[in-house]
């Protein structure tokens, strides 16, 4: 559900939303993966996930994951605090 949400996001990013493993989310991903539901990049050296775009049923699948997204207030909270974009050099915390 948070990857709908987000629309991409990495390994690491997902396991920090979600609270699990990062091993645990790695090796969903890479399952989803293997059933062409998402698809994987590399972006520099980080591998990025979004759902795959040649998947059949792509739309079907993202509606019914937005609606089981909108019954879960607490992920959606937490995703709207997520930092989506580089802090600014020199800027403080």
């Amino acid at each position: 559900m948070a990857l709908s949400l987000m629309r991409s996001s990495y390994p690491r990013e997902l396991a920090r939303v979600l609270g699990t493993s990062l091993t645990g989310v790695r090796k969903a991903l890479a399952s989803l993966e293997l059933d062409g539901l998402v698809a994987g990049r590399a972006v520099g050296r980080t591998r990025v996930y979004e759902f795959n775009a040649a998947y059949f049923a792509r739309n079907e699948l993202r509606q019914y994951v937005a609606r089981l997204a909108d019954a879960d207030a607490d992920l959606r909270t937490r995703l709207s605090r997520l930092r989506r974009r580089p802090r600014r050099s020199g800027k403080p915390l």
